[in-house]
């Protein structure tokens, strides 16, 4: 099955005349790294909630493996960061994508993983508010000025 994803792009006009090589790499490692750890915080906080999940609101928090497995990974050029939850040893099957696409009664897998059509049945799982999206988005204003400071820290050591 695949991965629910996010993608974000974000762009700084003020470094446009600079390459990589300007750049202090473990200044700007350091800064990804914060940011993955501020958006996996906000992603846990929605999810951490102990409620029953509903068709219109995030996944509820009975066995905490769904939050548990939020994790970040900058890569290694240092210059992005990926925030998500990875199926761990504990989960048979990646559920999130279940969660995010939903499941109708009844169903039958496609190739092609959309979402399946309506047979008339209903959901088994409705599907549930993007989680990640929102905490990308609650923390938006954060990681800019995060990001920022690091490009900056990165030029003046560099």
């Amino acid at each position: 099955m695949t991965q629910p994803h996010v993608a974000a792009y974000m762009h700084f006009g003020a470094f446009d005349d600079f390459q990589r090589a300007n750049f202090n790499r473990s200044e700007i490692r350091k800064g990804f790294a914060k940011v993955g750890r501020l958006v996996q915080k906000e992603a846990r906080k929605l999810t951490g909630k102990a409620k029953r999940s509903g068709p219109d609101g995030y996944p509820g928090h009975r066995t905490g493996r769904l939050t548990k497995s939020i994790t970040p990974k900058v890569s290694r050029s240092g210059f992005m960061v990926r925030i998500m939850p990875n199926k761990t040893a504990a989960m048979k099957e990646y559920y999130p994508a279940y969660l995010h696409y939903g499941v109708r009664n009844g169903a039958k897998r496609t190739k092609g993983h959309r979402r399946q059509a309506d047979n008339g049945r209903g959901w088994r799982i409705a599907p549930r508010e993007n989680f990640m999206e929102d905490a990308l988005q609650k923390s938006n204003d954060r990681i800019v000025s995060i990001l920022q400071d690091a490009f900056a820290k990165s030029l003046h050591n560099g």
